[in-house]
């Protein structure tokens, strides 16, 4: 479950801290056009307040009428559907068609989700498993192989913690922004730079930092499929080694930033190492999606939003999209240039 998601057991905890009832809403399933995906959730107060979302605000505006008046007297966990009929569908926001099917669940149990929350903390993937028929909840290890839900009407199992790693290479202004905006976006993230001017002012709560030399904290990560690189120093001797293991491993996106002369000299450094033409294809540079990004925080979404489009699986219009690679790494180039000049 991504971070969305997780704040909302974060709520949770704390009404339950201050005497309040508290349901949970978890979608496990949808049909057709739905606003947001399976694992979705929602929490809801005794007096109506809530916390996340699970439909475009009339399924939650029925789930705080029928808490409120108390027609939701859930004594243990059940499912509820919505949208079967057009009527319905309509009538709940859902697009025509839609179905949306819910489990919601008393939450009396502050405990394990604070145990849950905690291990998220610590970078651990967890897994949540609800017996439906008793309301008793497990915890277990979890591996990012692992389905992010699975329901069989008796047992909800949901994965929660950073499915994602993101390593950025270079901690300075543009890396702050990048490495707060990935962790909204579900990613576990990585800071590695050697340089003691970068590394010693980082201060991005909830990252790791590395000092080592960036290819070997690349071969430590033991980079995956769930796994992204992108480098920002503009200094080949920490960029490129990184990237060349970066581009032999299975992470699914690979990206440096620079002008697209940089990164075409970049290309042709990168021929002298064992790297076949398919490897070397997989690099992105320059990088970023064209919203005409100057600024270092427009510069991190453009990137982030092309990680997400590959992530996704989404077909980028290149001719578009190299513009805009190319105005963010002009952009960026004029805020190396002035941290420099400072």
């Amino acid at each position: 479950m991504d971070s969305v998601d997780l704040q909302v057991l974060r709520s949770s905890v704390a009404w339950l801290g201050e005497g309040h009832r508290v349901i949970l809403a978890t979608i496990v399933e949808t049909w057709g056009s739905s606003p947001r995906p399976a694992g979705a959730m929602l929490a809801v107060r005794g007096d109506g307040l809530v916390a996340g979302s699970v439909s475009g605000g009339c399924v939650e505006d029925d789930l705080i009428f029928r808490i409120r008046n108390k027609s939701l007297a859930v004594e243990k966990p059940e499912i509820a559907t919505y949208g079967i009929s057009k009527d319905e569908a309509t009538r709940y926001g859902l697009p025509c068609g839609g179905k949306l099917e819910l489990v919601i669940e008393p939450i009396r149990d502050n405990i394990s989700i604070i145990e849950l929350l905690d291990r998220v903390d610590r970078h651990e993937l967890v897994a949540r498993t609800l017996d439906l028929d008793t309301g008793m909840v497990a915890l277990r290890p979890a591996s990012r192989a692992d389905a992010p839900l699975i329901f069989d009407r008796k047992r909800l199992t949901t994965v929660h913690g950073p499915r994602w790693r993101l390593l950025i290479i270079g901690a300075g202004q543009l890396s702050q922004y990048l490495a707060q905006m990935a962790q909204a976006l579900d990613y576990s993230v990585t800071v590695c730079d050697p340089r003691e001017e970068y590394a010693d002012t980082w201060n991005v709560e909830g990252s790791v930092l590395e000092r080592g030399m960036p290819d070997d904290v690349v071969l430590a990560m033991g980079l995956d499929s769930h796994s992204a690189v992108v480098a920002v120093t503009h200094d080949p001797k920490l960029d490129d080694l990184a990237l060349m293991e970066a581009l032999k491993s299975a992470a699914f996106y690979v990206g440096a930033l620079g002008s697209r002369l940089n990164s075409q000299k970049r290309r042709e450094r990168l021929t002298m190492f064992d790297l076949s033409q398919g490897e070397l294809d997989r690099l992105h540079g320059p990088i970023g999606l064209s919203i005409g990004s100057k600024t270092p925080p427009e510069i991190a979404v453009s990137i982030l939003a092309e990680m997400t489009a590959v992530r996704h699986g989404v077909e980028l219009n290149r001719v578009g999209a190299r513009r805009g690679e190319e105005a963010a790494a002009d952009g960026n180039q004029q805020v190396c240039a002035a941290v420099t000049q400072a």
